[in-house]
């Protein structure tokens, strides 16, 4: 058995990409569109390890999804959690739970799928303005 992708629909595929691809870094791996299902897939993963993929599912006749408890996140492992929080914030991305810790983080998507961050290796040593920050919303 081998792990192939978690599948997130989402409401518009371009805030959803400009989220994934532009400010997490993630690259996009292929795109198809479907017109007999009236549906678009993109897959992405992050960049030099293409086992771990995320699709992202448009349908193209409108839908309102709602989130539930069951699903809790997606996780990545990053090389430094203070340059991809400050990267995200340049992105207009919010910081739900600041990485004060130098190790954990979280994020929302545009359809408020929440993404945890964490530092590869070691915790970096706490830092400002991370370690002052609160916690903002739900994560």
């Amino acid at each position: 058995m081998k792990y192939l992708h978690t599948m997130v629909r989402v409401t518009d595929l371009e805030a959803s990409l400009k989220f994934y691809r532009d400010a997490l870094g993630l690259e996009v791996l292929r795109q198809r569109e479907v017109p007999a299902g009236r549906y678009t897939l993109a897959f992405l993963a992050a960049p030099g390890d293409h086992e771990a993929q995320i699709e992202l599912t448009w349908n193209w006749d409108p839908e309102n999804y709602t989130g539930g408890r069951n699903f809790g996140h997606i996780a990545y492992a990053v090389d430094d959690i203070y340059a991809t929080c400050a990267r995200l914030q340049q992105h207009g991305v919010t910081i739900l739970r600041p990485p004060r810790d130098g190790r954990m983080a979280f994020v929302r998507s545009p359809d408020q799928i929440s993404i945890e961050l964490l530092q590869r290796g070691d915790a970096l040593p706490p830092a400002e303005p991370w370690l002052s920050m609160p916690n903002a919303g739900q994560w």
